[in-house]
């Protein structure tokens, strides 16, 4: 008699599509109103509602920023809302989540903000291998020439683009 076969806990597609990264969130803002000179990847520390929320892609970085405060990295303004099946016990939206980052990134980034005009701003929220990332950046921000600068150059790749649409 042969043995029956016992069928994984996870349904295959599931885990293949846990295997991909994805983009959950970007912070479009940031990209128009600072000019990011570096990032970092970091985790971040999560509740078991909050990661289920993030997976159902219910979160948003629009208004979101990060602080080091007593050796520590935080994720301060980030909407991550509540899970839809929770209970009572679901999360709050808007709480500050600590960053996972190594010592000897803390102090390069502790080294970057203390010029002047430099902040932290988180950039991307994805999903690698089911763990939340945060990719943070530091970034100086734009005046309103620069601004006009960018959208101009925008333009024009946009009509050469189109350009060479109408060539082919």
């Amino acid at each position: 008699m042969m043995a029956k076969a016992r069928a994984s806990p996870v349904p295959t597609a599931t885990r293949e599509a846990r295997k991909t990264d994805r983009v959950v969130a970007t912070n479009r803002r940031a990209f128009h109103d600072y000019f990011v000179l570096e990032t970092i990847e970091a985790g971040i520390a999560l509740t078991g509602t909050e990661i289920k929320s993030i997976r159902d892609g219910k979160a948003t970085l629009s208004e979101a920023y990060a602080r080091i405060e007593a050796g520590e990295l935080w994720l301060i303004g980030a909407h991550i809302s509540p899970y839809t099946h929770g209970n009572r016990a679901n999360h709050d939206p808007d709480r500050p989540r600590k960053l996972l980052v190594h010592k000897r990134q803390l102090v390069e980034l502790r080294e970057a903000i203390e010029q002047k005009g430099m902040t932290l701003v988180p950039l991307r929220l994805t999903l690698k291998q089911g763990r939340a990332k945060v990719e943070i950046g530091v970034v100086r921000g734009k005046k309103l020439y620069d601004k006009r600068d960018a959208d101009a150059d925008r333009e024009s790749r946009r009509d050469i683009e189109r350009a060479l649409r109408g060539r082919e």
